[in-house]
C-alpha cells in the first residue's frame, strides 16, 4: 500500500530559483492531500508530475508563502472543467481569508468547495483506514500542523502453523480467521484468531509542522513517526532570528525529532539567506538526531515504508 510524499516547495518566505514557497504533496493509495499552498505550486505539480487530484487541502496557516498559490491552482482546476468537490481546511478563525483567496480572480470556482476550520486536536479527515489530524504549533498567527496517522494493519497470519499444525486448509477459512472471526474445522474443532493472528501492526505517520517554533506538543503528535516533515528556516548562527520570527532552527529540528523517536526528519522551509549551500543544516540535524535526516529537493519524493519493514 503506497504512501508516498512529493516536496513541491521547501522554501522559506522567499523563492528562490532552486526551490519554490511551502507545498508538500502527500498520495496515498488514490487519496492526493495537498499541505500548503505557496505561490506557484501548480507549476510545480504540473513539472513533478503529481496531477491536479487533489480533493483535500490542508493550510497551516495564512501567510502569503503558504496560501498566494491557491487562486491559481483552482483557477487551473477551473479551467479543466473539474466538477467534483475540494474541501480546504484552515485554521479557525481563517474562514473569510480562505474564502477571499478562492475568488481572488472575482469569481468564484465553478466547482463546490466547502472551507472547513480545524483547530489543535480536530479530525480534519477521516480517511479510508488512515486520519488527518490537527495539532498546536506556535507560530505569529493561527497555525496548526497536520498528521497523516494510517490505522493499525491486522497482524501477521502465520500460514505455516494454520495449515500443517492445526490442519485448516487453505481457502476461505483463512480469511475469516484474519478478519477475526473463529472457525470450524469438519472434526468440530473450534480455532480462535489468536491461535494464527499475531498482534495488531502500526500503520504510518507522516508529521508536517508548517511553521513553528520547537514545541512539546510536535514530540507528542510525531511519536515514533516515519517521517518528520519540520520548519528548519535558520541555522543556529540566527537562532536570535529563529526566536524572533516563531521559526527553528536545523538543530531544534533535530532535537525535536530525537525526542519524538522519529525515524526521519525532512528540513523545509529554507530561508533564501543559505541559496544552494544547505550543508549547515544537514550537519547541525545530524548531530542532534541520530536517525536519517535531510534538506529535500523540490521535486523530491519519499516513498514511507511501513514500521515493520527493511526500508
Amino acid at each position: 500500500m503506497s504512501l508516498r510524499v512529493t516536496f513541491l516547495g521547501t522554501s522559506g518566505a522567499i523563492p528562490t530559483t532552486e526551490r519554490n514557497p511551502a507545498a508538500l504533496f502527500v498520495s496515498r493509495e488514490g487519496d492526493d492531500l495537498l499541505f500548503d499552498c505557496g505561490e506557484g505550486t501548480q507549476r510545480q505539480m504540473m513539472r513533478y508530475g503529481t496531477g491536479f487530484g487533489v480533493d483535500h487541502l490542508f493550510v497551516t496557516h495564512v501567510h502569503g508563502d503558504h496560501v498566494l498559490g491557491i487562486p491559481g491552482l483552482t483557477q487551473t482546476m477551473d479551467f479543466n472543467e473539474r466538477d467534483r468537490p475540494l474541501a480546504v481546511h484552515v485554521p479557525a478563525g481563517e474562514r473569510r481569508t480562505a474564502k477571499r483567496l478562492l475568488s481572488a480572480t472575482g469569481d468564484d470556482p465553478g466547482f463546490p468547495v466547502r472551507v472547513n476550520e480545524v483547530r489543535a486536536g480536530d479530525v480534519a479527515l477521516d480517511g479510508d483506514e488512515y486520519e488527518v489530524r490537527a495539532f498546536d504549533v506556535n507560530h505569529r498567527t493561527n497555525a496548526v500542523g497536520y498528521a497523516v496517522v494510517e490505522d493499525d494493519r491486522k497482524g501477521r497470519f502465520d500460514r505455516e502453523k494454520a495449515e500443517h499444525e492445526l490442519g485448516i486448509e487453505p481457502g476461505p477459512k483463512y480469511a475469516q480467521l484474519h478478519r477475526g472471526e473463529p472457525v470450524e474445522l469438519d472434526d468440530g474443532t473450534v480455532v480462535d484468531p489468536e491461535e494464527v493472528v499475531g498482534e495488531p501492526r502500526p500503520g504510518r505517520k507522516v508529521v508536517y509542522t508548517g511553521d513553528t517554533t520547537p514545541v512539546g506538543s510536535t514530540v507528542d503528535v510525531a511519536a515514533d513517526a516515519d517521517l518528520l516533515v519540520h520548519d528548519a528556516t535558520f541555522t543556529s548562527e540566527r537562532e536570535d532570528r529563529a526566536e524572533a520570527t516563531a521559526h527553528s532552527t536545523a538543530a531544534q529540528a533535530g532535537s525535536i525529532a530525537r525526542q519524538a523517536n522519529a525515524k526521519r526528519l525532512a528540513l523545509v522551509h529554507i530561508s533564501s539567506r543559505y541559496a544552494g549551500d544547505v550543508s549547515g543544516h544537514e550537519a547541525e540535524a545530524a548531530e542532534a538526531f541520530e536517525g536519517h535526516s535531510w534538506v529535500p529537493s523540490d521535486g523530491e519524493t519519499f516513498d514511507v515504508p511501513f514500521p515493520d519493514s527493511d526500508g
